[in-house]
């Protein structure tokens, strides 16, 4: 199943559950296919793992990356930027958000309420059911609840991403989609995709799969180890 999205798209989710890894490859994914992504850096809440460490690799892509001032850069701040209003007011292509994890980092998509007005947007939370917190569907829908209150936005769909790092099995990807499911059928909003590493896509058996699978390449990891490639996987 083809993977295809547009229009505005906000990446939340609790903190730890890759949004961010998510954010990044989802953008490399449609900038592939010939979409033309803009992709803005909302995350306050933490202060290493953010989209804007990959921002010279987006960049070479083709990938318009909106970040805060350089001054500002590394800080924990609200800081909406008029270009980011502006992209807003005027989508084209695909538009992402990455927001920071759980309820407070979701606070700053209150303040765009107004460049928001009007708009058909989707917002999807990012599930980890190998972290804490989000590893029971009640969890799941916890951390829902708490970042709908705080964006006042409605979550309109689920991005499965049963990530163990290195560690990861084709066996915690097929979990973690049948987990997605009940997530989203309890919530009653779809599954919109899923991902998976890059290595294991070719191994996966799909045929129990019913909804996009994404890969990933690793962008956000520690200092002693380097980045994947980006670039298209399929």
């Amino acid at each position: 199943m083809k993977l295809e999205l547009s229009g505005i798209v906000i990446i939340v989710g609790a903190y730890g559950s890759g949004k961010t890894e998510v954010a990044i490859n989802l953008a490399v994914h449609m900038n592939a296919k010939g979409t033309t992504v803009r992709l803005a850096d909302l995350d306050l809440v933490n202060p290493y793992f953010r989209t804007r460490e990959a921002r010279h690799a987006l960049s070479r892509l083709g990938i318009d990356v909106v970040l805060p001032p350089a001054k500002y850069m590394q800080a924990d701040l609200p800081i909406l930027t008029p270009e980011v209003a502006g992209m807003l007011r005027n989508p084209s292509g695909l538009t992402l958000l990455d927001v920071g994890g759980d309820d407070v980092g979701a606070t700053v998509l209150a303040a765009l309420a107004d460049p928001l007005k009007g708009k058909a947007v989707q917002v999807l939370q990012v599930i980890n059911p190998n972290r804490p917190y989000t590893d029971t569907v009640s969890g799941c829908l916890r951390i829902r609840e708490e970042i709908e209150a705080k964006a006042k936005m409605v979550i309109t769909g689920i991005v499965g991403n049963a990530n163990l790092m290195e560690e990861t099995t084709e066996q915690d990807i097929l979990a973690g989609y049948e987990f997605s499911k009940h997530v989203a059928d309890a919530g009653n909003v779809p599954l919109v995709f899923i991902t998976t590493p890059t290595e294991l896509l070719t191994r996966l058996d799909k045929k129990d799969i019913h909804c996009p699978v994404l890969a990933l390449k690793r962008q956000l990891v520690p200092p002693w180890k380097r980045a994947e490639t980006l670039g298209p996987s399929e």
